[in-house]
């Protein structure tokens, strides 16, 4: 069961702003909240008290709570690999460690007293295969990736993509970062281009960053990783359809009924004899043996990469499969187009030649 969450780094804002925002972020179902230790700079003291009501919160509000720290932040806390009780004193559920310690202290602390879980570092070579050969607690492991403030020094799609094969070869839980394109948000420190994991995702509709991840099939849960999103990039990642592939399409105009109901009504699956030009689902088709589908005339001569056609009453015998597009094709009149995937949404129709089940659910 994927997760939706956000980011709060009450270090940079206020009580008033964070409680608000994660009332808000609770109201639209987000149940995980990342912060981060790496940057706070108040007493072992003031921070412990201070963090131990931010957490009492969240946990109000329904929020699993997961912090960043590394081998300084335990220091400073008084904290060992083997005594994480400042953590459990703060009632922390995730201790993420951004950087580690040695084998044996990295295996030791998933064995701690208190169920914190442990999250290890998913964007780098982490030896996690080693630490449970000899003998960490899976059960008590999860793995996030990083996120990356500056701009074009996000993680490469080929690169996030080996990490992640490795992690679910383990049996970990996995969890990414997208980025709210809201103006003047923040993160740790004082840089401002979002926050993803990805770098391909910068910049995108959150709603597609969110999509993309999914559709890599990789990924269980997803942060958002600056603060503060908007009401509406909450709401829109609210309304996307964790439990599958989920395109929006731009409609042609004069599509019939019949058309429509192909579109929108069927879970979508390209068939396992895939072509190198269209991913082709037939399911449609026994649907439609007699009900007609005509012909509608398109000026456009080819069809093109994206584009969604459905076979219609020329071509009887496959007449109601859809077909996505994946290469240019002539309009030999046994097609009606009806839409196009919008260009930043090609990204997960790489992903979709892949990965064959999808639908157009997302919004009509």
């Amino acid at each position: 069961m994927h997760k939706l969450g956000i980011s709060v780094y009450p270090e940079h804002s206020t009580k008033e702003k964070d409680d608000a925002y994660m009332k808000l972020a609770s109201s639209y179902g987000f149940t995980r909240l990342f912060t981060c230790l790496l940057s706070v700079e108040k007493s072992k003291e003031d921070l412990m008290e201070e963090f131990t009501a931010f957490t009492d919160r969240a946990h109000e509000l329904g929020f699993e709570v997961s912090v960043d720290t590394n081998p300084e932040v335990f220091a400073h806390l008084g904290a060992k690999p083997m005594d994480l009780s400042p953590f459990a004193q703060m009632h922390v559920d995730i201790v993420r460690l951004d950087g580690h310690f040695d084998d044996f202290q990295d295996m030791a602390i998933t064995h701690n007293p208190y169920g914190i879980k442990i999250e290890f570092n998913g964007s780098s070579d982490t030896s996690v295969d080693h630490l449970l050969r000899h003998g960490a607690d899976i059960h008590n492991m999860t793995v996030c990736h990083n996120f990356y403030p500056e701009r074009y020094t996000g993680l490469g799609w080929n690169t996030f993509m080996n990490f992640n094969k490795k992690w679910k070869s383990l049996g970990l839980h996995t969890a990414a970062f997208v980025s709210s394109n809201n103006e003047n948000t923040y993160g740790p420190w004082p840089v401002y281009a979002g926050l993803p994991t990805c770098e391909s995702d910068r910049g995108l509709p959150i709603d597609v960053q969110v999509r993309h991840l999914l559709a890599c099939n990789m990924i269980d849960d997803i942060f958002i990783g600056n603060a503060y999103a908007t009401e509406e990039e909450l709401k829109s990642m609210s309304e996307v359809d964790l439990t599958k592939i989920t395109f929006k399409i731009e409609l042609e105009k004069g599509m019939g009924k019949e058309e429509e109901h192909i579109l929108y009504d069927y879970l979508h699956a390209g068939r396992t004899d895939a072509s190198d030009f269209f991913i082709r689902s037939s399911r449609p088709r026994t649907d439609y043996r007699v009900t007609k589908i005509p012909y509608r005339a398109n000026p456009q001569g080819v069809y093109q990469r994206g584009d969604v056609v459905i076979v219609n009453d020329n071509l009887a015998h496959y007449r109601g499969e859809l077909e996505l597009i994946l290469r240019e094709i002539p309009n030999d009149g046994e097609r009606n187009l009806v839409g196009h995937i919008p260009s930043e949404e090609m990204i997960i129709l790489y992903l979709l030649e892949k990965n064959p089940d999808f639908m157009f659910g997302f919004v009509r």
